[in-house]
């Protein structure tokens, strides 16, 4: 249940004629259990504890799928994966070779996944319909360069950042895109999965890592891009989507975080690339080390929005476009990046466990949302387009979502609830669907390989998923997979069927 002080908030609005900037943090892989305010003992988050402190932390939230590219779509389009046009990420083999980072460099239009339809309705569409300046800072994911999927073509004004997400596998790229132009840095091409050790390297010694870090942070470039949008439309209503490929592997971290976080977690055993991505030296020192930078711009960002006058007119929703993974160095259990949920391989991301699926998400909105307030409402990634609509005071376009304006003004006898909520990932290998009805939670995984048999979960009484009661409950078992059934559409592109 929502707070109660959220009631007191209904007095707490202020008139004002300009509509609220709207920003949207996506943090990529980032765990439930990752925040300080989310239960994380090791890692250090203040400034976004600090947007939990003044605004609303949501305990069950979910992203629209279980990997980078359809969370992505879904967030965008504002339907769930059952009905959107992107459901996995399709590297697009068939232009040649999509994964050497070498030949991506002399070739742009080997970047890139497969690209959202020309005109589609993006929640950058319909906020500049609403009169917004939008801008995306960061990784895009959902068409390669030249095509109809770009940025730009999808309803942002302003683009910098990644286009594709095996390019934001490394910190230290040789370019970047501002809107339809590459801007070259001064960074040389290195693959991120076939940079290995020198053969005759110490892995314990520091300087065996040293061609690991070049001269150009991508995520120092991208937020200086950030704050210029920021200062640039301070006099006008922007939407900006700060979407982050941090803390995603590779784990590559500015030194004196990683420095900070040796000093607090002493030596540490290196990791030299036996699970892909690129060898690091400190691995939980710089797993740690990426979300604390993070947070710090957080931090700095609002500090802006605050010397600009419109920290009080800014919505910020942070959230996470799934759960954490299990490769390049990082380990998720150690640091229980999972919170309640279990979080090493088959549960996090790639997997639609509570652990894959469900993300942290905080909503600050000074004066709208009482300060400290927490919310039990279920919601997905197709709910924030209806939302923004609200918000933004425009009519919103057919969707699968609902508005959380209600529980967010603690209007709550005005808030509508999901009937239920569906997922489904076409993962090449397996296949995997599942439905959240109540307390109740249904999964069919293996489907690729003829699995018609669905677990099922008691959520109230069984957060990590470990006793299936699908012989206890045929009949619920029936329900959920009727819900299956009605919503999978066909999609167009075959790699994302069944």
């Amino acid at each position: 249940m929502a707070s109660a002080c959220m009631f007191a908030c209904l007095s707490c609005s202020k008139d004002d004629n300009r509509k609220p900037n709207v920003i949207y943090i996506l943090m990529d892989d980032m765990g439930y259990g990752d925040l300080q305010c989310y239960g994380q003992k090791k890692i250090e988050t203040p400034h976004i504890d600090r947007l939990r402190e003044t605004g609303m932390r949501f305990t069950q939230h979910y992203t629209g799928s279980p990997v980078s590219a359809p969370a992505r779509c879904v967030l965008l389009t504002g339907v769930h994966s059952g009905h959107a046009q992107i459901r996995a990420n399709d590297e697009m083999p068939e232009r040649g070779a999509v994964n050497s980072h070498d030949s991506m460099f002399v070739h742009p239009q080997l970047e890139g996944q497969f690209p959202l339809k020309a005109g589609t309705m993006t929640i950058g569409r319909m906020m500049q319909s609403a009169g917004y300046r939008t801008g995306c800072f960061g990784k895009w994911g959902l068409g390669y360069p030249g095509s109809d999927g770009t940025p730009n073509k999808q309803g942002f004004d302003e683009f910098f950042g990644y286009n594709c997400q095996r390019q934001a596998h490394t910190y230290y790229p040789p370019f970047l895109w501002k809107n339809e132009e590459r801007i070259y840095l001064d960074n040389k091409v290195l693959d991120p999965h076939l940079t290995k050790l020198d053969v005759d390297a110490d892995p314990y010694a520091e300087d065996s890592y040293a061609k690991y870090t070049q001269k150009v942070y991508a995520n120092d470039t991208i937020f200086g891009g950030l704050l210029q949008f920021v200062n640039q439309n301070k006099e006008r209503p922007f939407f900006l989507m700060w979407t982050t490929p941090l803390p995603h592997v590779s784990l590559q971290a500015p030194e004196r975080w990683v420095k900070y976080y040796v000093d607090k977690f002493g030596d540490e055993d290196p990791y030299t690339g036996e699970k892909g991505y690129m060898p690091c030296r400190y691995p939980h020192a710089t797993y740690a080390a990426m979300i604390s930078y993070f947070d710090e711009q957080v931090g700095r960002l609002v500090e802006v929005l605050k010397q600009n006058g419109i920290y009080d007119n800014t919505v910020i929703i942070f959230t996470s476009d799934n759960g954490p993974t299990f490769n390049g160095g990082s380990d998720s259990p150690w640091f229980d990046s999972g919170g309640p949920f279990k979080s090493e391989y088959g549960w996090g991301k790639c997997f639609v466990h509570e652990g894959g699926i469900r993300v942290p998400a905080i909503v600050s909105w000074p004066g709208q949302i009482c300060a400290g307030s927490e919310t039990d409402h279920i919601s997905s990634f197709q709910d924030v387009m209806p939302t923004l609509a609200d918000i933004a005071g425009v009519a919103c376009p057919p969707t699968d979502g609902i508005s959380f304006l209600p529980v967010l003004k603690g209007d709550l006898d005005n808030q509508k609830e999901h009937e239920y909520l569906y997922w489904e990932y076409p993962d090449p290998n397996i296949g995997l669907q599942a439905v959240r009805w109540g307390k109740w939670k249904g999964i069919l995984t293996d489907i690729r390989k003829g699995n018609k048999t669905m677990q099922l979960y008691d959520l109230e009484n069984d957060l990590q998923e470990l006793q299936d009661l699908a012989a206890e409950y045929p009949e619920i078992v029936d329900k959920l997979q009727h819900y299956m059934d009605i919503s999978h559409k066909s999609p167009e592109n075959p790699k994302f069927d069944f």
